[in-house]
């Protein structure tokens, strides 16, 4: 299908579509602004493909519509299902935000509070679905978009099932089969439970940063989850909570039967983990209280496998924390701050109800193998192992009870009823003999502000003295607009236990204060008063004390740039240090040059300490100064940047006197600036050899015609200015003989009265 067809138009009348934001595997999503409310949709247009089908089309539009009228906070928002012309198309909400997977890749692993926050949206998005029987069943990080203040939408409710009634596992795993459920890749049933497994893979992924399983194709990473057998998160991430994690893990239990019955369910432990990180479950251990009920009536052996009633009177909170081992996690369901102490008659029922539970077991196994059908003693076998099961586990916890009694030592525990918190004023309580912990906060319409809401343990309990207690204070009724409480001068762990409990995620970061106390909240974003939405991302600033500490620099010029900055680092204050590189001739490369300010300045905390490492010497080309006089090589070479020049050296040459004959690099050569530069220079063209002076009759020719009187001859040797005659001549003279020295060629010059000089070549010798 050509993805740019439907610019431009207007389907329905109404719906006028601007342009392309996704493409998936059965339809193009398209924005679109809706002309009759004036509003932006996002429109997914089924490809060609599917519209040729009218049974698709069918089950398509009859999704769509039991969709459109859900309505939740965390569900993408189904506004029309509609035709046009050749178009099957959904009006859905335009969600400005990126989907999970998206912000996963962006952010890599995330910690366990805003895996928390995520899911349980998601999970509220399920729970609110399957109460209307819309069943996802493609739950994946890639249909779960994340908005910009936090919260999240859960898209393509009652699609996935069109797709997965209409193609194979091979045409819809490759984006989904990562998150599918083992049913699902067994094409068998699929129910509430199928979208519980996909949310527990998508929980995984979050706080591991990859999913469960992965495989060279679709098909091999579907047999893993019809298998099963997934790393602990924890193994992938030791920091994930034990609470946390046993919710990841019975969420993606291999049989439906064993995961959470719905969705509330999961919510309800999320929030209790939520309320108390520290909280351990027990899912498959029956309270002491269970096993004494089925002692009393007889019925041995009648727990079922895989109970979920919680061991005692509710979640147990380690407080020594979490024993690894295997393939998961050991909890014995004993507190430090609240041993279990049974009766002895209790302890007679454990044991009885062991003994009596091995003793039907026998019997049963006997009975089968002699009265059933095969196929019917398999299933009573199967049945007498869980019980063996379930009661070699009772019989732990009573041995486990048991020795805890006996390393008492014998002393008799004094324990204390717990008092009624519950509807008390926070700032007037007043309480003896117990440890309040941080408090949490929720906002309550049946409590007025600052009375407490609950509380555990429960009032009346029997504890020891000592026993911390922890509460939720009422912020009273939730107003229609929710704005920021005032957290400044806080302490840390309660502003963050405040937010925790409001839904909100937060953020920590730290900055100094000469007024609020280290540790404390400075101020928050948004501030006091100022507007919050559902799942908004708060800042908190938390004082690091006073800003101002002064410090004398130590001067680390010389040292290497590591030693450096650990002396720097080590003067107990925080400095902004900054590295400039520079060449030098003096300083090896790697050192410190020179800082600014110099070393024994005084600094304060924040100030920036400039270090100039030495790269070197500085590398420059070799000019070219062969054929230049002295003056201008050197020229040249104080130019580029030489100092340590050598031009003493003087050799043969035919080359006029000082010019450079070589030079001891290659012109173009990169070399350090520091390099020593050798001249040669010439030393001028050798003289040939002068001849011996001689005597010479030399004759003047002399112009007398038209002289009627004496005129003045000066004859003058040119080489010396020697005048060799300067007398008046007769009209009547033709010549003058004159006896002259000279060698080789020499030239005079003959002026004769006021007539122009003429020269005259005279040759002493050959």
């Amino acid at each position: 299908m050509d993805n740019d067809k439907y610019i431009g138009r207007l389907l329905d009348n109404r719906y006028e579509i601007l342009e392309v934001i996704g493409v998936g595997g059965m339809a193009v999503v398209y924005k679109a602004r809706c002309h009759r409310l004036n509003r932006l949709v996002a429109i997914k247009i089924l490809k060609d493909d599917y519209c040729q089908d009218d049974e698709f089309r069918r089950r398509f539009h009859a999704e769509g519509q039991a969709v459109a009228m859900v309505s939740h906070p965390n569900i993408v928002s189904v506004y029309d299902v509609s035709s046009s012309q050749d178009a099957d198309f959904i009006v859905m909400e335009l969600i400005d935000g990126i989907s999970l997977k998206q912000y996963m890749e962006k952010k890599g692993v995330l910690n366990w509070k805003e895996t928390l926050h995520f899911a349980m949206q998601i999970g509220k998005a399920l729970e609110h679905a399957h109460s209307k029987g819309i069943v996802h069943r493609d739950i994946k990080p890639h249909n779960i978009m994340v908005l910009k203040n936090g919260s999240v939408k859960v898209a393509d409710f009652g699609i996935a099932r069109v797709m997965s009634e209409s193609h194979t596992l091979t045409r819809e795993a490759l984006g989904s089969v990562h998150y599918i459920s083992p049913e699902q890749a067994k094409g068998g049933r699929v129910d509430d439970r199928s979208d519980i497994y996909s949310l527990g893979v998508v929980m995984y992924e979050m706080i591991t940063g990859r999913p469960p399983y992965n495989g060279e194709s679709p098909v091999a990473v579907a047999i893993q989850h019809i298998n099963g057998g997934a790393k602990m998160p924890s193994t992938l991430n030791p920091n994930i909570p034990g609470g946390l994690e046993q919710i990841i893990m019975k969420a993606m239990a291999l049989e439906p039967a064993s995961r959470y019955d719905s969705a509330g369910a999961m919510l309800a432990d999320m929030d209790e983990f939520r309320k108390m990180p520290a909280i351990l479950f027990d899912y498959n251990i029956p309270p002491i209280e269970e096993v004494t009920r089925l002692h009393n009536t007889g019925s041995v052996g009648t727990v079922p496998a895989g109970s979920q009633v919680r061991s005692g009177t509710g979640p147990v909170r380690s407080t020594t924390g979490t024993v690894r081992g295997g393939t998961g996690r050991v909890n014995t369901g004993v507190s430090q701050n609240q041993p279990v102490r049974r009766t002895a008659a209790q302890m007679s029922a454990v044991r009885a109800v062991q003994k009596n539970a091995e003793k039907a077991a026998q019997a049963r196994r006997s009975s089968a193998a002699s009265r059933r059908p095969a196929a019917e003693e398999d299933d009573r076998s199967k049945a007498a192992t869980v019980a063996i099961i379930i009661c070699s586990l009772v019989a732990v916890i009573a041995i486990v009870i048991f020795l805890i009694t006996l390393l008492g030592g014998g002393e008799k525990t004094v324990l204390v009823s717990v008092p009624t918190l519950i509807g008390k004023n926070y700032d007037t309580l007043q309480i003896e003999g117990f440890v309040l912990e941080p408090p949490r906060y929720e906002y309550d319409s049946l409590y007025e502000k600052g009375q407490i809401i609950h509380q555990s343990p429960d009032p009346g309990q029997k504890v020891q003295t000592g026993t911390s207690i922890s509460i939720t204070i009422s912020l009273g009724e939730m107003p229609q607009v929710k704005t920021m409480e005032n957290l400044v001068g806080q302490e840390r762990s309660v502003a963050e236990n405040f937010l925790t409990g409001q839904g909100l995620l937060y953020l920590c970061m730290e900055e100094a204060s000469d007024t609020v106390a280290a540790g404390m909240v400075t101020r928050t974003e948004p501030a006091h008063g100022e507007e919050l939405t559902d799942g908004q991302t708060v800042k908190l600033y938390i004082s690091t004390g006073p800003a101002i500490q002064e410090i004398q620099l130590p001067d680390v010029v010389k040292q290497n740039v590591a030693t450096a900055e650990g002396l720097l680092n080590l003067q107990g204050i925080q400095l902004n240090i900054e590295k400039k590189e520079e060449d030098s001739l003096e300083i090896d490369a790697g050192c410190i040059i020179r800082m600014e300010p110099a070393g024994g300045s005084t600094v304060k905390t924040g100030d920036t300490v400039t270090l100039y490492v030495s790269t070197g010497p500085k590398i420059v080309k070799m000019p070219n100064v062969v054929g230049k006089d002295i003056e201008a090589a050197l020229e040249m070479l104080d130019y580029a940047g030489f100092t340590d020049i050598d031009y003493t050296t003087y050799v043969d040459s035919d080359e006029p006197e000082n010019e450079v004959v070589t030079q001891s690099v290659n012109a173009n050569e990169e070399i350090p600036i520091n390099t020593k530069i050798v001249l040669a220079l010439s030393k001028g063209p050798t003289e040939p050899p002068v001849p011996p002076e001689v005597e010479k009759s030399v004759s003047f020719t002399l112009l007398p015609d038209g002289m009627v009187e004496n005129y003045q001859v000066t004859i003058t040797r040119t080489d010396t200015g020697e005048v060799v005659f300067d007398d008046p001549v007769s009209p009547e003279t033709e010549s003058l003989e004159l006896l002259l020295t000279g060698s080789g060629t020499v030239m005079f010059e003959i002026k004769i009265a006021d007539a122009e000089p003429e020269q005259v070549e005279v040759v002493f010798s050959e």
